[in-house]
């Protein structure tokens, strides 16, 4: 479910930009061929496997719920699964729950990762300098996994994938091509559903669900 040779990679960029405190945490799900690849900002310490001492799964959003929320809205893990992660606290999550969650995911035909593996203490802002030296390490990323269709969250992330400047409010149902290593991908920009962006979710899954039909 992981590309566990790109991860050194991604450690030692940890170590530069990213809390001392807290480890990287990795792009999950299917990896051959999947139907839709999701691109995210960058994890936070909300993420419980971001914690030094969690020797289970490192993949985006475990232990949180918002993004699950969407997750299920979009069809890519079961109404059964959603409504524990719902009841769950962070230290509910155990190594196998992770797990059996990302096999759902991978099931599904879909590949979660973020544009920059730096995991921060907060979610403060981060320059784009900062995201663009992750870049080259996303794309060898994509290009391994060669999913159908590509989605980006939000302006910033959008933007620095593409290498050209993105407004998703002017981009909504519409995709961008990004050739990468002789390939085209489809790349949809979405608003980002989290957070601050939590009040555009009803945008982002109306434009997901346009792009991919699961």
């Amino acid at each position: 479910m992981q590309l566990h040779h790109l991860h050194p990679k991604f450690d030692k960029l940890q170590k530069k930009h990213g809390s001392p405190r807290l480890d990287s945490v990795y792009g999950c799900g299917c990896i051959n061929n999947p139907n839709v690849c999701f691109i995210f900002m960058n994890p936070t310490g909300k993420n419980i496997a971001s914690n030094k001492e969690w020797q289970g799964l490192k993949a985006p959003w475990l232990g949180t719920k918002n993004t699950w929320s969407l997750f299920r809205k979009i069809g890519i893990i079961s109404q059964k699964t959603a409504d524990k992660i719902a009841s769950m606290k962070p230290s509910d999550w155990d190594y196998d729950f992770s797990n059996l969650v990302y096999k759902e995911i991978s099931k599904n035909g879909v590949f979660v990762t973020n544009l920059g593996k730096c995991t921060q203490d907060d979610a403060s802002h981060i320059h784009d300098s900062v995201f663009k030296e992750y870049l080259e390490l996303l794309n060898q990323e994509i290009s391994e996994i060669n999913p159908k269709k590509i989605i980006c969250f939000g302006n910033q992330v959008s933007s620095i994938f593409l290498e050209n400047p993105v407004k998703v409010s002017e981009n909504r149902k519409k995709y961008v091509i990004k050739n990468i290593n002789g390939k085209d991908f489809k790349v949809y920009p979405v608003y980002y559903p989290v957070g601050q962006g939590m009040r555009n979710m009803p945008l982002a899954i109306e434009d997901i669900k346009f792009a991919i039909q699961f």
